[in-house]
């Protein structure tokens, strides 16, 4: 077994957490240890998407996730309020943050993770993509895409 995989669940956590942070400031090297946090099958879903949720079953699409990521509108893009809720199950773990930048703007999100051996396997995302679009000027954008301007 891979050192990697040794993490604890919550140790997963803040290194997604951290690689995010990183990814989001301009560190293009994260994408690939972004990716690796999670198992070659995963389940990871965005049930709040505005959109609508395109689960990611692989780590290659995370990988791609990731990649596709933009920085623009996310100036000293940070991530505060940590807090990890461990449950009766040793592979549950909830964890709560909130997502900061520059100009004020705060993003609360909510992460429901399963993770066995140090990589994810399964997680639910629940972000404030409205809250998000605002912070980053793609409001419009998002309402033109959801009217279908």
């Amino acid at each position: 077994m891979r050192m990697a995989t040794m993490r604890t669940p919550e140790a997963t956590f803040r290194a997604l957490l951290d690689a995010a942070c990183r990814l989001q400031n301009g560190d293009r090297d994260q994408v690939g240890k972004l990716a690796a946090l999670y198992a070659e099958e995963t389940d990871v879903r965005h049930p709040m998407a505005p959109l609508g949720d395109t689960p990611m079953l692989s780590r290659e699409a995370l990988r791609q996730h990731f990649a596709a990521a933009r920085t623009a509108g996310l100036a000293g893009f940070r991530v505060e309020d940590v807090r990890v809720h461990h449950t009766a199950d040793p592979e549950v773990v909830i964890g709560e943050f909130t997502y900061r930048g520059d100009g004020g703007w705060a993003v609360p999100g909510i992460i429901v993770f399963r993770i066995r051996d140090g990589l994810i396997v399964e997680s639910r995302d629940y972000i404030d993509h409205l809250g998000l679009a605002r912070a980053t000027n793609t409001l419009d954008a998002l309402c033109a895409r959801l009217t279908g301007a």
